[in-house]
């Protein structure tokens, strides 16, 4: 045999062997070595302390929400005892009550510092410590509670900063690190992973949250989330854990959102954010039936607020809304950071789904203000007669109808005979204002409706318990 022909053997069995290895190395090339990237962004990441003075409680550990306590290293409180006969001097009085602390990145030589609102809340004294252990005594040039970013500013130059990333560009499994104070450990490194985006926190609905598996503990909380590149792609925030320590859930703020509080609190010293006037909520699958979506999806809209840019514009109670300026809105969740992110007196464009026809509507959104920022007992004259609902409903008296901040319409359930309500979340002392797309103004209104409800149809009821309005659907039970 040809030795030129020995040799191709070799090759194809060479190659049969390095293919599919070097194929698996581009898969799983090994862990990453983050030694470089750390020396580079680490001096831009600072700890801070802050100092809370005064005799009273105001600003106690107690009134910090849970979620961030565990971001503190806030020492136990002694007890008070007996109050002395006399004030003690001055010295006594004053000395610092209760100290926290937190961590912080730079973001321009000139000493602007950004930081969690939840660190620096309430602060008498905030020190910054630098990575060279310099220290400086910091001013809040604005904080905003509904992101949770706060802004400082150190008097000093010449200062290393961050540079920011893009955040909206983040994918699940990219490697991240964090850099921060956990448990005042200054310039403590940790990895991991972006486990998810999107993430909710009733607490700041205008965060999409970053979620990932970087252990974040006390004190990390305000420190940079960066990328590969040293880029900052999110502010460290909160974790989600029952005895406070991590388990693999972290959350940060995405460097995107806060950017936009950051631009505002340097110019304004406040934030500005867009207000659609609505109450929203997500839709489940028997909703999506009722209300003929193709599948469960958008922010059904459950009560508009009279005088807003909703209600001037049209939205109704029942809407769902599918699109934001021309971004699809899968959960409800998704609406409010986009609808907080536009200024206000902005015009913008939405898709809506009413009751199966599809329908785009303009809008002006207005501003965000600060005003903005058990069952009834079953008293009633009058019943309903037992329906295709498993509702017994009856006639509102006044003392409920102010209890639930209701002016006119609607009936109270005052017993459930239908198991599918019931496990619907409906209950004795609620008050159904609307079933499908009428409204319920009386009780004669409410049988009216009923009497259009064939057995076994889905229907989707809007009920308010306590003052708090929510849709709510299920399937009617078939004769």
């Amino acid at each position: 045999m040809p030795k030129y022909v020995l040799s191709l053997h070799k090759v194809i069995f060479a190659l049969s062997i390095l293919l599919p290895l070097a194929a698996s190395a581009s898969i799983n090339p090994g862990l990453p070595d983050f030694t470089d990237l750390v020396e580079e962004v680490s001096p831009a990441v600072v700890s801070i302390t802050v100092t809370h003075y005064g005799e009273s409680s105001t600003g106690s550990q107690e009134e910090i929400p849970e979620m961030f306590r565990r971001f503190f290293n806030v020492p136990e409180q002694r007890g008070r005892g007996a109050t002395p006969p006399q004030r003690p001097p001055e010295q006594e009085r004053f000395r610092p009550q209760r100290q926290g602390g937190g961590s912080g990145f730079i973001i321009s030589a000139d000493g602007y510092i950004v930081t969690n609102h939840h660190v620096v809340q309430g602060a008498d004294k905030i020190v910054i410590k630098l990575a060279d252990n310099r220290e400086f005594e910091a001013k809040i040039v604005g904080s905003d509670k509904d992101s949770d970013i706060a802004l400082l500013k150190i008097e000093t130059g010449n200062l290393p900063s961050l540079r920011f990333g893009n955040s909206d560009a983040l994918k699940r499994g990219q490697w991240v690190i964090a850099i921060g104070s956990p448990f005042s450990f200054e310039q403590s490194v940790t990895a991991g992973i972006i486990s998810a985006k999107g993430r909710a926190n009733g607490n700041q609905q205008y965060v999409p949250f970053i979620q990932t598996d970087v252990a974040i503990n006390r004190g990390n909380s305000g420190g940079p989330l960066l990328n590969m590149d040293g880029e900052v792609v999110g502010v460290n925030s909160w974790i989600l854990s029952s005895g406070g320590g991590y388990i693999g859930l972290s959350f940060s703020i995405p460097i995107n959102v806060a950017n936009r509080t950051i631009e505002q609190l340097r110019e304004h010293g406040r934030v500005s954010r867009g207000l659609l006037g609505v109450g929203i909520q997500g839709v489940q699958t028997e909703l999506a039936v009722v209300l003929k979506l193709d599948r469960p999806r958008g922010a059904l809209v459950y009560r508009i607020e009279k005088g807003k840019a909703a209600d001037r514009a049209g939205i109704e109670v029942g809407d769902v809304i599918l699109e934001f300026n021309g971004q699809a809105i899968e959960s409800f969740t998704d609406l409010p950071p986009l609808i907080g992110a536009i200024a206000p007196n902005t015009k913008v464009q939405l898709l809506l789904n009413r009751w199966g026809k599809q329908t785009t509507l303009s809008v002006k959104l207005d501003e965000v203000s600060t005003d903005d920022i058990a069952a009834a007992d079953p008293a009633t004259s009058g019943t309903g007669l037992s329906n295709v609902l498993g509702l017994l409903v009856g006639e509102i008296d006044e003392n409920i109808r102010k209890q639930n901040k209701l002016t006119k319409g609607g009936v109270l359930v005052r017993e459930i005979e239908s198991e599918a309500a019931w496990r619907a979340g409906i209950r004795r002392g609620d008050i159904v204002l609307r079933i499908n797309r009428g409204n319920v103004e009386s009780l004669t209104g409410f049988n009216r409706l009923v009497e259009s409800i064939r057995a076994g149809e889905s229907v989707a009821l809007l009920v308010v318990r306590n003052g708090n309005p929510n849709f709510v659907a299920y399937q009617t039970e078939a004769k």
